[in-house]
């Protein structure tokens, strides 16, 4: 079945950088475009970036771009996403998530990320 466990999720003061990791299995990661989300308290779930299963295509959400990298290796079956320039703003839970059969998402446990001085 599919399974997305994300991990790298922390404490961290505004400024510094944290390396979130995807690891898939389940379906043939390489055919798939993978997702970023994030979600803050009382606020809606977000799309952080997104990747082509090449890894050639990568979109951001404006609040994050130019700090934010998404990146995938196929042979790992792993997605990333490296965050800079924290804020506290970036304060949320992050998902990775994979749309399967087109329109059927599947979400990982989610992991914390904490900007706080």
């Amino acid at each position: 079945q599919v399974q997305l466990v994300e991990s790298g999720g922390g404490l961290v003061q505004p400024g510094g950088s944290l390396r979130l990791s995807c690891a898939a299995s389940g379906f043939t990661f390489s055919t798939y475009v993978m997702r970023w989300y994030r979600q803050a308290p009382g606020k809606e779930r977000e799309l952080v970036a997104s990747i082509s299963n090449s890894g050639g295509i990568m979109n951001y959400a404006e609040p994050v771009k130019g700090r934010f990298t998404i990146a995938r290796d196929n042979a790992k079956n792993t997605v990333y996403l490296q965050m800079n320039s924290l804020k506290p703003e970036d304060t949320a839970v992050y998902y990775c998530n994979v749309l399967m059969y087109g329109s059927i998402p599947y979400w990982g446990q989610g992991t914390q990320v904490t900007v706080s001085s």
